[in-house]
């Protein structure tokens, strides 16, 4: 059974990252198997503007850490590579991207809003709202872009609860198969001098 992540972080005041969320699921049928939360000290400390959101709540059971920055990278590794994973998603994908340099080598990513937020890929956009490439013009954010898809008011701002909606209430509805998506930054190809 092939897996992929679906990765989300929040950020500090100083646009460092204090909690990573990350969801492993089946690439059939999109059925979460893992779920590993962390909180990263002593950058969660400073404060953001989701900082109360920053536990855990509801009785929600997961892998939860809190650790360094260093710790987490190493274990998330482990976790992804443990898991077979080569993939990686995220919406909006460059953000999660830009603020987890150590992933970027290692990893395809991929861009979830690149989808989500284009009429040809999404049902229900409305062609009105739309520029010329299929794009929607505005509100498409992940909160917007549940509620079209779900009927589902809200995001949390919690790492991980945010991963699972972009699984659950985006990828799911959505129904495309992983190949559909489109590489966030395509390896360039070598040219064999002749």
């Amino acid at each position: 059974m092939e897996k992929f992540a679906v990765i989300d972080t929040e950020t500090n005041w100083l646009d460092e990252v204090m909690s990573i969320g990350i969801v492993i699921a089946n690439s059939d049928t999109f059925d979460a198997c893992e779920l590993k939360y962390y909180i990263i000290c002593p950058e969660c400390f400073l404060g953001g503007m989701f900082s109360n959101t920053l536990r855990i709540k509801f009785g929600f059971k997961c892998k939860q850490m809190e650790c360094t920055r260093k710790e987490a990278i190493y274990d998330l590794i482990k976790l992804l590579k443990t898991n077979n994973v080569t993939k990686i998603f995220a919406y909006n994908a460059t953000f999660d991207y830009r603020h987890l340099p150590e992933l970027q080598s290692l990893f395809t990513w991929y861009d979830i809003m690149r989808l989500a937020a284009y009429k040809q890929y999404n049902p229900k956009i409305n062609e009105a709202d739309c520029y010329a490439t299929g794009r929607l013009k505005r509100d498409y954010g992940v909160e917007n872009i549940k509620k079209l898809l779900t009927g589902l008011n809200g995001e949390y701002h919690n790492a991980l609860y945010d991963a699972l909606d972009e699984l659950n209430c985006i990828m799911k509805p959505l129904g495309h198969k992983l190949d559909k998506y489109i590489e966030l930054y395509p390896k360039k190809q070598k040219v064999k001098n002749r």
